[in-house]
């Protein structure tokens, strides 16, 4: 079997090959990377544009596969923060007919990323690195900005891999989702 990534991002890829080492289905597969486009703006800034940026990844990379997924990370609107926005990360994996929609956790940017990510529209890597928190200008293909602000408590890898645990949900309980 043959899944693959729409992305060249490894910490995506490596989170996808890791994860489903765990389910008898898709233990065996070949995992493959793709380098596709979202289709969204470099940053997403709501839910909608999260998701449908990981739909989009997920459906250009579906090419003589079984299974592709898309992966995104981006700001949603959260009330009573301290910003307005935390992050989340989408998980959406096409079959050919169904997407498959998961997500992780979500966490609050400090406030000054969050600022420049709006101000001079950058993406989260760019916004933290002209902040001054990072000399990492690519973290989000390491540990990631969560890795960061837990001091390596929850790293990026294992952060994408909860919106792919709760996208194979469905995939692994089908009968449920009829």
């Amino acid at each position: 079997m043959r899944i693959n990534v729409g992305s060249k991002n490894q910490v995506k890829v490596d989170a996808v090959k890791e994860i489903i080492k765990d389910y008898d289905f898709l233990s065996e597969a070949e995992v493959f990377s793709l380098e596709v486009t979202s289709g969204v703006y470099k940053q997403p800034t709501s839910t909608d544009e999260t998701i449908q940026g990981a739909m989009n990844r997920a459906k250009s990379a579906f090419q003589n596969c079984k299974y592709s997924f898309g992966i995104e990370s981006g700001l949603i609107t959260i009330p009573n923060t301290k910003t307005g926005y935390m992050n989340i990360c989408a998980c959406a994996i096409y079959d050919g007919k169904d997407y498959h929609l998961g997500l992780s956790s979500a966490f609050e940017y400090p406030t000054k990323v969050t600022k420049l990510v709006f101000s001079d529209n950058l993406e989260i890597d760019e916004a933290i690195y002209k902040a001054g928190l990072t000399r990492d200008k690519r973290i989000g293909r390491s540990g990631g900005v969560i890795g960061y602000l837990t001091k390596n408590r929850l790293k990026r890898k294992e952060y994408i891999k909860q919106a792919i645990t709760t996208a194979l949900i469905h995939l692994e309980n089908p009968e449920l989702f009829k």
